[in-house]
């Protein structure tokens, strides 16, 4: 069965970096459109970033442009979040997503298989 499986969560401080991986298993990695999204406490999930298959197309949130970037590594099958000068608004769960299309979608219903998710906390 598809698995995606996140790491790489943690508690920094506003200003640093981390760096998101979700590995997947059970999948042709190469033929899937590979997104991140967030939820934080009490609010609803929201886009994060979105990767095309072969890794050409890319698109973010506004809220994160400039600031995090994506990207993936189709023999690990493997997608990352790079994320730097991280805010206290970032603090969210952090989950990576598949959807089998050519296409880069930011609309969370429009993906078929979700990670677990990994906590992101940002402190002041």
């Amino acid at each position: 069965q598809v698995q995606l499986v996140e790491s790489g969560g943690g508690l920094v401080q506003a200003g640093d970096s981390l760096r998101l991986s979700c590995a997947a298993s059970g999948l042709t990695f190469s033929s899937y459109a590979m997104g991140w999204f967030r939820q934080a406490l009490g609010k609803e999930r929201e886009f994060v970033a979105v990767i095309s298959h072969g890794g050409g197309g890319t698109n973010y949130a506004d809220s994160v442009k400039g600031r995090f970037a994506i990207s993936r590594d189709n023999a690990k099958n493997t997608v990352y979040l790079q994320m730097n000068n991280l805010k206290p608004e970032d603090t969210a769960v952090y989950y990576c997503a598949a959807k089998r299309t050519p296409l880069l979608p930011s609309r969370s219903y429009d993906y078929d298989y979700w990670g677990q998710g990994t906590q992101v906390t940002v402190s002041t």
